[in-house]
């Protein structure tokens, strides 16, 4: 969502129009320099619904003829955006027959005769640059038994939009919106004809893009992992392309690759997905694998956190916490108030989840997505850690206050690996301090935790104080949340004292907690993006009061001892888009 004031993107969209519409009559390149392989990756699944006349954007799903595909009359400004950056392109090619590429070729063809001399939603910097790169991706699956005269129009049209980027790429947003942009038209640069005047400043911007945007840790200013692995891969693909064209890659782009390919191999989870934090979800299936290959990076296991987060792995298991202040300023447009909540997965399968974004199920489920709530952490009496300004004119809405200070700690103990961590999102408004320590056994089947809530400081007391006299029953409320995965199943064993968690595997865990706290199975959700609605999900909460300066809750999560140490967990899931 732009961050801009209504007057700059009303600004940008003007200069944008004129710059698209000066270039339509480019000079027409009539042949490929190089032809970079096609790197993006396609969901065979996703491609067969969009053959079948079943369109899925940005959270809608409309339904028409193929014809019909850019006149759908109830189409969003989301999905039409989503729909003009022709990501489908790498869906229609993973099925790759006649049909996805009847289809393909029938909405570039219209995307050229209704849009191509500059209208349109699509003549954005980011989305040029997105489209750029599937066009060129995908060329010979378009062009194949096409007459000249459409592929001369092709051609004329990537000239076109080589040339808008090369006008107007500084006014996509910085990070990945401009990463997009520049990769697209270094991309375009190096493969077509008479666009190789491109290259220079597209490298040294690219390079500028490195310094500014790639921090020392190797991540973003946002904290979203699957933006990050995004990045990553335009940058790895810009770096081929470079370097199979026989072009140099500059040093801040090559540091830029080093600094974040560790940084996500932290962020990946046992099972390859990366863990689901600030508006990221758990990013397309093989990019990540693919991405990280293509980068030529040597494995490395970076030493304290990764772009803020802390992971903890052995065995099977891995646990990713978010260990460091949210994003701030207009850095944090998607962030959540999720310090020092974690995600848990087991070899194959998620088991302790956050719910995730719900930015393509509408503004209600987006922002109810950011809250504390919907995140494995705990909350005092539903107030969220950060919290978010009202919307502006545009619909954003930042965060506006929360922690200011969340000192953490890892180290070794006598049996496995020990997480400290705490944060003073309730102080100004609670007078409290949460501090949260896990602690997860060398075999990875066992974690033991504890959370606390206090109040040193006169200030802080005095706070709580007055929190509790406002109250109407005795002590603050506060919930620890276990949100699980779907496909885990929840049920109270051992009279209440004990819930069994089953997953697909076969594997057994069990959560337990101290008595000072009562333990209860509810309802959840599990937002992810490609669906048509949120998946119905479980959540185990344990209640109790802050009735003292000081309040603590112990619980452990460990694997049954009937559950094997190794699990051939050969189950495939069955994609639905439901």
């Amino acid at each position: 969502m732009s961050q801009q004031d209504p007057l700059g993107t009303f600004i940008a969209r003007f200069f944008n129009r004129v710059a698209a519409r000066s270039g339509a009559y480019s000079a027409a390149p009539t042949a490929f320099i190089s032809s970079p392989e096609p790197r993006t990756i396609g969901m065979f699944a996703r491609g067969k619904q969009l053959i079948a006349g079943n369109y899925l954007f940005a959270g809608q799903l409309l339904s028409g003829a193929r014809l019909e595909f850019w006149d759908l009359p109830q189409a969003g400004a989301e999905f039409q955006a989503e729909a003009h950056g022709c990501a489908w392109l790498d869906d229609l090619a993973a099925v790759g027959d006649i049909p996805a590429r009847n289809c393909a070729q029938t909405w570039v063809w219209q995307w050229l005769e209704r849009y191509g001399r500059g209208q349109g939603v699509g003549w954005t910097p980011d989305l040029t640059g997105r489209r750029l790169i599937r066009w060129i991706n995908h060329a010979f699956f378009l062009l194949q038994n096409s007459e000249k005269a459409q592929s001369d129009l092709f051609f004329r049209s990537l000239a076109h939009q080589t040339n808008f980027l090369g006008k107007r790429w500084h006014a996509a947003r910085p990070g990945l919106a401009r990463f997009e942009a520049l990769t697209g038209l270094l991309y375009a640069a190096l493969s077509l004809e008479g666009m190789e005047r491109h290259i220079p400043p597209a490298q040294k911007a690219l390079a500028r893009e490195c310094a500014s945007q790639i921090d020392d840790m190797g991540g973003l200013s946002t904290r979203n992992p699957e933006e990050l692995l995004e990045v990553f891969t335009l940058l790895s693909w810009s770096a081929l392309a470079l370097r199979e064209t026989g072009h140099h890659v500059t040093p801040e782009h090559e540091a830029a690759l080093l600094r974040i390919a560790p940084t996500l191999r932290s962020l990946r989870h046992a099972d390859g997905a990366l863990a689901r934090f600030h508006g990221g979800g758990k990013g397309v299936e093989g990019r990540l694998e693919h991405a990280l290959a293509a980068s030529g990076v040597k494995p490395a296991a970076p030493e304290g956190l990764s772009m803020g987060y802390a992971r903890l792995s052995a065995g099977r298991t891995s646990i990713i916490v978010d260990a460091a202040l949210p994003p701030q300023g207009k850095a944090s447009h998607n962030a959540h108030a999720s310090t020092l909540a974690f995600e848990l997965t087991s070899g194959r399968r998620p088991l302790i989840v956050n719910c995730g974004s719900g930015a393509c199920f509408g503004a209600d489920w987006r922002r109810a997505g950011r809250a504390t709530p919907s995140h494995s952490t705990l909350c005092i009496e539903g107030v969220s850690s950060s919290r978010l300004t009202s919307p502006s004119r545009d619909g954003s809405e930042l965060i506006s206050s929360g922690p200011t200070h969340v000192p953490v700690e890892i180290s070794s103990v006598t049996d496995g690996i020990r997480f400290q961590g705490g944060h003073n999102g309730w102080a100004k408004t609670h007078g409290l301090t949460h501090a949260r320590t896990l602690e997860l056994t060398f075999d990875g089947r066992g974690l033991a935790g504890e959370d606390m809530l206090f109040a040193v400081e006169d200030t802080e007391k005095a706070t709580f104080q007055k929190a509790l006299d406002h109250g109407v029953d005795a002590g603050l409320l506060f919930q620890i949340r276990f949100h699980l995965h779907p496909e885990v199943d929840a049920a109270i064993d051992m009279g209440g004292a004990a819930i069994s968690l089953a997953l697909r595997s076969g594997e057994i865990w069990v959560l337990r907690c101290e008595a000072n706290a009562e333990m209860s199975v509810e309802p959840s959700v599990y937002l992810e993006t490609g669906r048509l609605k949120p998946r119905a999900a479980k959540q185990i909460v344990l209640s109790a009061r802050a009735m003292e300066y000081a309040t603590r809750i112990r619980w452990s999560l460990a694997k049954a001892h009937d559950s094997a140490i190794a699990l051939r967990d050969i189950r495939r899931d069955d994609i639905d888009l439901t």
